[in-house]
Order: C-alpha cells, then sequence, then structure tokens
C-alpha cells in the first residue's frame, strides 16, 4: 500500500495471528520436570459492561508490552483472560436494560471479546473464563465447601451493612464514608443471619508476609497493614450491674485504667437499645442512633468537629477500682474497631477529654513525668519518662511498667487479659441478590446446616423472570428449586437462598487460568506449581484492599489445605494511574469520556495503544489530549512511509556501516535505542521508550538521503528501520509486524528480543558548557559513555516536545537517570555546585535536567 491504511494492516495481520493461534500458550509437559522458563503475565478481568474504555486500553496495553518482551527474549509465557460477570454491577446493569442478567452478560462479553481482538492483544484465548459459567462457579462452591470443612466460612447472626438500594448487605469495605461503593446510597444497619469467611484467622500472616512483597507498591502495602490494623494492649471487662452483662474493652493503654471516668459505646452497639430501655433517655438514645446511621465514617472520626452523644442511663463498674462510671452513646465510637465500646481516660485521650468538657465529666490525671514536671496540656504520651499517679498500689511505677502490672493483676482477678486487636473483621459474603454463585448449602429440621453434596455441584442457578432485589433474595421464590431432600436423613430440606459476593469469584480466578477445562478439580498441583506466583500482576489502585487482601487470604488458605506450593499470589503489582481529560476524571455527565471504540475506528488500534503508554509514566495515568493522538498517528504514518522508501531503495543482505560517519552514528544511535528501550521496559517507562523510537525514526529521516548510495550505509539505514518497527512492535504491533516483514521477510513476534552492541555505547567525548546566572563561566571536554551523549540529546528532544504532547516530562526527567550511570540528576557533582540559578549544559541544549 502506498497509504499506512491502519485498518487494513491491522485485520491482515489480527487474522494471521488468530489462524495460527500465535499467542496459545500450552501447559508444558510436567510429568518428568519441565526446563521451560514459565512467566505468568495477569492483568484484573474486567467486568462486563459491554465496551472497553480507555482504562482498559492503557491496562490490557501494559500487560501486552511485558508479554511480547519476555515471549521475545525466550520465556514461556502464559497470558489469559475472562470477565468477572456476576455481582450487582451486572444486575443492577440488566435491570436498567429490562433483560435478563445472563443474557445480557454473554452479549456484553461477545461485544468485548471483539473489540479485545480489534486491539491486536496478544492473548490466549483458549484459557478463556467467565464467573457466571457453571463449569467455573461448579468450582467455587467446592472451595466454599472445603473452606466449610477448615472452619473458615461460618453462618451468624450480626449487624450488616444494608443498602436499602440495592437491597443487599455491604462487607465493609464496600461501605465508602457510610455509602454503598456501588450505589452512593446511605448505608443501614440490620441484624441479620449472614455467612462469613474467617478471614481474621489470617490477620497476621496478611502482615507478616508483607516483608515478602518487595515488588508491591508501598503505599498499597500501606494500605492494607491500615485495614488490617494490628494494635497491642488488653482486653478489659467492665460490668453493667443492672442488666448483670459484661462489655469487654480493648485498650492499647490499661496503665490508665483508673483515670477512666466513663464509658462509651458505638451507636451501632447491638446493646445500646437494650440499655436504654425503660431509662428516661429512651426516645433521646433511639433518636440519635437514627442520626448517626446517617453519618460518614469520615464525619464520624474529625477530630475537630464538636462532640455529641447522650446518657444511656446506666453505668459500668471499673474493674481496677469498683468505681461506677457513667455509660453513653457518642458517634466519635465506631462499632468496627475494638469491640464498639471504649473506656474513656479524658485526661489522656484528645476525643474523651473534649466529650467531657461537653458534658461537664471528670478529668483524672493518672500518668505524669517522672521528674515532677508539669505535662504539656491535658494529654500525656505514653513515653518512658512517665510514670503512673493516683493509680493505688501501682502508683510510682513507670508507664511501661504499670501497663505489664495491670494487665497481670486484671488477669489474677479474671477482668482482663493481654490482647491484640485487629481491624479487621470477618468477611461478610452473603448477598441477597439473584445474580450471584449460589451458596451449596442445605437447612434441615432434623441434621441442621448441611453441605451440598460434590457429586451434586454445580448447584445451578435458576432462571427467574423476577430477580429484582426485595429485600430477600429472590431465589426465596423459587419454591422447586429451594425445596429439597436433605442428604443426609432423606427429609424434606431448603436450599441457602442468598447468593456469594462476587469477589469470591475473583479471589481465585488466576489459578483456573491454570487448566480451564479440567474436571476432576478447579486447578491442578503441577501446572499451579509451575506458573505461581503470578509475575506480572497489573490493575487499578482502587482493588487496593478488596480484591488483592482476599486473593492473598484464598492463596494462603489453599496453602493450608496443601493445594498450592506458593504462599503469595502475586510476586509483583503494577497500578496503573487513571487518563483523564482536562485534568479530570472521565465522565459521561461531564462531557469528557473519550470512546475506545471510535478512537479506533478513526487512528487504529496501534495509534490508540501507543498514546495511552505515551500519556506519561503508566503509574501516574495522564491527560488524554487530542493534538497527542495526531501526534502519535503522524509517527505511525512517518514510520510506515520510511518502510516503504527503504524496501524500494534498499537490499537485504548487505552489512552494516563500520568506523564514522553519519552511518556509523545511526548505527550508534540502534543500539542505543535498543538498549534505552529494553531497559525503559524492564522500568515500565513506556512512554519514554516510545520517545527514544521517534527519536531514531527521526535520526533515520535525517541521514537516509545521504547513505543509499553506499551499500554499507543502504544496509544501516535498513536495519536501523527494521529495528525501530521491532522496538515498537510490543505498543503497536500491527504496523511493527508489517514494517519489519516487508523489510527482513520475518515475523518479528517470532524472532528474539533485539541486543544492544555494548561496544557502541561505550566511548566518546563530550563538551558541557558551564553557565551560572545565564553566563558562560567554563567549558569542560569529558569523557562519557556515547550513550550518555545520546541521552542528553534525547531528553532535551522530548522536553521540547511536551507543550505539544501534554505530559510532564519536565519534572520526570529531573528524576531519570543518565545511560549506564544510575545516579538521579540531583545528585550529580556539578548539578550541585551548581543549584541556585546554575545551568548544566550540553550537546543538544540539555539544561539542568529538563
Amino acid at each position: 500500500m502506498e497509504r499506512y491504511e491502519p485498518d487494513t494492516i491491522e485485520r491482515k495481520w489480527q487474522d494471521v495471528w488468530a489462524r495460527e493461534r500465535a499467542f496459545h500458550v500450552p501447559n508444558p509437559d510436567l510429568t518428568g520436570g519441565s526446563s521451560a522458563d514459565g512467566t505468568y503475565v495477569l492483568e484484573m478481568l474486567p467486568y462486563p459492561s459491554g465496551e472497553i474504555h480507555m482504562g482498559h486500553v492503557l491496562n490490557y496495553t501494559l500487560g501486552d508490552v511485558i508479554t511480547h518482551v519476555r515471549r521475545r527474549k525466550g520465556y514461556h509465557v502464559l497470558r489469559p483472560m475472562g470477565y468477572d460477570a456476576f455481582g450487582l454491577p451486572a444486575e443492577n446493569a440488566a435491570i436498567r436494560e429490562g433483560g435478563h442478567p445472563r443474557l445480557i452478560i454473554e452479549r456484553n462479553i461477545a461485544a468485548i471479546r471483539r473489540q479485545m481482538h480489534r486491539m491486536g492483544w496478544a492473548i490466549d484465548w483458549d484459557r478463556e473464563v467467565s464467573t457466571h459459567e457453571p463449569s467455573y462457579y461448579r468450582w467455587t462452591q467446592w472451595l466454599f465447601l472445603k473452606f466449610f470443612e477448615q472452619g473458615l466460612a461460618y453462618r451468624k447472626e450480626a449487624p450488616v451493612n444494608w443498602c436499602p438500594n440495592d437491597q443487599t448487605v455491604l462487607a465493609n469495605e464496600q461501605v465508602i464514608d457510610g455509602r454503598c461503593e456501588r450505589c452512593g446510597a446511605l448505608v443501614e444497619r440490620r441484624n441479620l443471619e449472614q455467612w462469613f469467611f474467617r478471614i481474621t484467622a489470617y490477620a497476621d500472616r496478611l502482615l507478616d508476609e508483607m516483608s515478602l512483597l518487595e515488588s508491591w507498591p508501598e503505599h498499597v502495602l500501606t494500605m492494607q497493614r491500615n485495614w488490617i490494623g494490628r494494635s497491642e494492649g488488653a482486653e478489659v471487662t467492665f460490668t453493667q450491674p443492672d442488666l448483670g452483662v459484661d462489655y469487654p474493652v480493648f485498650t492499647t493503654r490499661p496503665d490508665t485504667l483508673f483515670g477512666a471516668t466513663f464509658f462509651v459505646m458505638a451507636p451501632e452497639h447491638p446493646d445500646v437499645l437494650r440499655l436504654a430501655a425503660g431509662t428516661e433517655h429512651e426516645q433521646a438514645v433511639r433518636h440519635y442512633v437514627n442520626h448517626v446511621l446517617t453519618e460518614s465514617s469520615e464525619e464520624r472520626a474529625d477530630t475537630e468537629r464538636k462532640k455529641t452523644g447522650v446518657p444511656l442511663g446506666r453505668s459500668v463498674v471499673n474493674p481496677v477500682n469498683g468505681e461506677a462510671i457513667p455509660m453513653y452513646v457518642a458517634d466519635y465510637v465506631l462499632m468496627e474497631y475494638g469491640t464498639g465500646a471504649i473506656m474513656a481516660v479524658p485526661a489522656h485521650d484528645q476525643r474523651d477529654y473534649d466529650f467531657a468538657v461537653a458534658f461537664d465529666l471528670p478529668i483524672r490525671q493518672v500518668v505524669a513525668p517522672a521528674d515532677g514536671g508539669e505535662a504539656e496540656g491535658p494529654f500525656v504520651s505514653h513515653t518512658e519518662n512517665e510514670v503512673l499517679v493516683n493509680s493505688e498500689q501501682f502508683t510510682g511505677m513507670t508507664a511501661v511498667e504499670g501497663k505489664d502490672a495491670i494487665i497481670d493483676w486484671l488477669d489474677q482477678q479474671g477482668r482482663g487479659h493481654r490482647s491484640i486487636n485487629y481491624r479487621l473483621r470477618d468477611w461478610l459474603l452473603s448477598r441477597q441478590r439473584y445474580w450471584g454463585c449460589p451458596i451449596p448449602m442445605i437447612y434441615c429440621e432434623t441434621d441442621g446446616l448441611v453441605p451440598v453434596p460434590e457429586e451434586q455441584l454445580p448447584v445451578e442457578l435458576p432462571d427467574v423472570e423476577d430477580y429484582a432485589p426485595k429485600g430477600q433474595s429472590p431465589l426465596a421464590a423459587v419454591e422447586d428449586w429451594v425445596n429439597v431432600d436433605c442428604p443426609v436423613c432423606g427429609g424434606p430440606a431448603r436450599r441457602e437462598t442468598d447468593t456469594m459476593d462476587t469477589f469470591v469469584d475473583s479471589s481465585w480466578y488466576f489459578l483456573r487460568y491454570l487448566d480451564p477445562r479440567d474436571d476432576e478439580a478447579p486447578f491442578g498441583r503441577e501446572p499451579a506449581d509451575f506458573w505461581m506466583a503470578v509475575d506480572n500482576y497489573i490493575g487499578g489502585i482502587e482493588h487496593a484492599i478488596l480484591h488483592l487482601m482476599y486473593a492473598r487470604f484464598f492463596t494462603m488458605a489453599f496453602a493450608d489445605m496443601d493445594m498450592l506450593s506458593v504462599q503469595e499470589p502475586f510476586a509483583s503489582l503494577f497500578t496503573q494511574g487513571m487518563i483523564t481529560m482536562g485534568g479530570a476524571k472521565m465522565s459521561s455527565s461531564k462531557g469528557n469520556t473519550v470512546s475506545a471504540i471510535d478512537t479506533v475506528a478513526k487512528y487504529g488500534a496501534d495509534t490508540a495503544r501507543a498514546y495511552v503508554c505515551f500519556l506519561g509514566p503508566p503509574d501516574r495515568g495522564g491527560d488524554w489530549v487530542p493534538e497527542g493522538v495526531e501526534g502519535v498517528h503522524r509517527f505511525l504514518v512517518r514510520l510506515y512511509r520510511l518502510s516503504a522508501e527503504v524496501a524500494e531503495r534498499t537490499d537485504q543482505g548487505n552489512t552494516h556501516a563500520a568506523g564514522d560517519g553519519p552511518a556509523h552514528d545511526l548505527l550508534v544511535k540502534t543500539h542505543w535505542a535498543i538498549d534505552k528501550v529494553t531497559r525503559d521496559i524492564a522500568a515500565f517507562q513506556f512512554h519514554t521508550a516510545i520517545s527514544a523510537v521517534m527519536e531514531l525514526v527521526n535520526e533515520a529521516y535525517r541521514v537516509k538521503g545521504s547513505l543509499y548510495a553506499d551499500p554499507a550505509g543502504a544496509a544501516t539505514v535498513r536495519f536501523a528501520t527494521a529495528t525501530a518497527a521491532s522496538l515498537i512492535f510490543p505498543f503497536s504491533p500491527h504496523i511493527g509486524a508489517e514494517v519489519y516483514d516487508e523489510l527482513t521477510g520475518e515475523r518479528v513476534w517470532e524472532t528474539p528480543w533485539p541486543q544492544a552492541d555494548e561496544s557502541l555505547l561505550v566511548t566518546d567525548e563530550i563538551t558541557l558548557i558551564v553557565q551560572v546566572n545565564g553566563k558562560r563561566r567554563d567549558q569542560l571536554v569529558v569523557g562519557r559513555p556515547r550513550q550518555i551523549r545520546a541521552e542528553v540529546q534525547h531528553r532535551a528532544r522530548v522536553a521540547r516536545l511536551q507543550p505539544v504532547l501534554g505530559h510532564e516530562e519536565l519534572g520526570l526527567l529531573r528524576e531519570r537517570p543518565l545511560g549506564h550511570e544510575r545516579q538521579p540528576l540531583g545528585d550529580r557533582p556539578a548539578r550541585a555546585a551548581l543549584d541556585g540559578g546554575g545551568h548544566l549544559l550540553g550537546r543538544g541544549h540539555f539544561s539542568g535536567g529538563g
């Protein structure tokens, strides 16, 4: 073709890849041990919403780049795809459209599959799964039964988060600032019989094994640590004499027990209304509790807001001194931490102090500086130079000694003990919705809870016409499905009608990919031992707590059941940033969305793929600029035209240039590009890798006319252009395949990844012009790797492109290393010496890192 026609080129190569199953990766023969070097690259599976968006394009292109490079480096790379098809998003979409969830989901899956093929992603489609298929959720149910056998799945009545809009229970992690994360409705509290997974049994391991996750972003690990919220202290029992009920309290400061002057319960505590019943405060308490449930956790935790609360009309007995202290309900106490009740020590806690001042309650200091000086303010932190005061027999002890002594005394009296508390709560997995995996349990009047026998799995989800939420599962109305014989006694019994949280499905899908047609087990031990853990896991930061922690929990449980040899599912994690437009998140309501399908139709998949990688560092995302898309498209047009000219004017088989001159400089530039692209891809700096290919193409354009007459020079131009196609292939595979085939007659995805000739990157002299406050002060001629000179020129050119392309390159370049020197520019001696207005200038007018 004379013109670059992306649609024709892309469909040509997609047909080749599909026909030849180019990206199918079978499991190696593991019977005698395999020498294959396996790598597992995986992106988080999508919800089948019907159309891929730009976030999908970025996510799956990142994985594609890594996959192509690894394969061409000789690795046996697994890269599958599936769909997270159960759950509220799918069911709510079906309700809006007025169809059955299964039909709508399967229609959407078919559309997404076509769109993914159109993007040219190198996926092994033989491993495709969807969580709504009975062949998949059969094993989700089987795994549930294994958890039940191990005591990790259980049922109990508990106060739960209830979404009045979605008419279902939500896990704590699905409530954001008091609202449903899906629909935004204010969440209510209800007491219901629910199924839970005992994730708290793994709290310590989830924390301790984070030390092994060296290739995870630290901010993700911090989020998980904070969510687990491990703290050491004591559990102390306070007795309410009127009702004869003991209320345990967790505290990290048992040394301050003698300073507890009142007792506060969370509004969600199940005993609050019972305690207030029959007292003069009953109606006030009921009104206050209902009001607090409309507040978000963030609002309630705000230390600056005025403290509110209501007396319960009762008191509890402080176990260390027998003092009766009044009970209150207050919104600053949260049910999800500790026991939902606290001993209030106003002299040593800011929130308790503010409450005591507001309600005119006693403030008693029980910790003081050891030197007898005055404490700064009403609060004393826990330090080694403090002693206990006003604490009876413990007075005079250091705070640290007093803490241990008081815990020992409580233990002897049967009123407390050492304890470790976690913010983490067991995973509530019951959902009162239709579109989900049925829980494989049966209720029998005689035998109680009975698991469905394994041979009867899957318990298939029946087709129903009316699946709208009603406060209980719509499955409860399907009598011929609900009523069954008890597997134990044969008598009448009923199925569980709740379905599972969709996060159960996605907590193990990466293992089903290993052998998705296995009819004997959810996954085989041999393929699991070969492929796991996932080497590169790529997805959004929004899953840092929910999905990632649940998947870690499942993997540890499988290891304990001797189903896996690994303890962690994902060896390396990369969280990509968000693609914005006009600085704001893309949203149809804001009118700032960009259709991935429309972009592909206008410019081609190669342009869309390359541009989302070129926006900026992929962990930060970037702002979509229409001119930037045009710029990337022009680059691909330029590469195509260059290849057509080179194919016409040069022959294969000639030797590259040697010695000095433009041909040799182009050869050096080519190997610089190979080295830079290879290093930048490994560091997930895809934007600068693409910039390097652009620069190589520009250099080939600049010198080609002067080199065609010389066979060695012409061969160098051909080599440089083919190398550019090889390097751009992971980002824009169709044009990469087309150009490489045109110039070499080979299939680029079947060729090894190019290797840089280190001898061409080693020696050269560069001139550094030193300026201070804009005035020339000195000139240095120094020996540097030729790569550094090329890198300086490259960065200067990228910086000049910044206003056109719209990414924040200048700031990034100040942090990027030069060539083989891994030292940040800001730490280089010459840069430090010129700090405060000086500029370090070299060829290409590289100034101060930008």
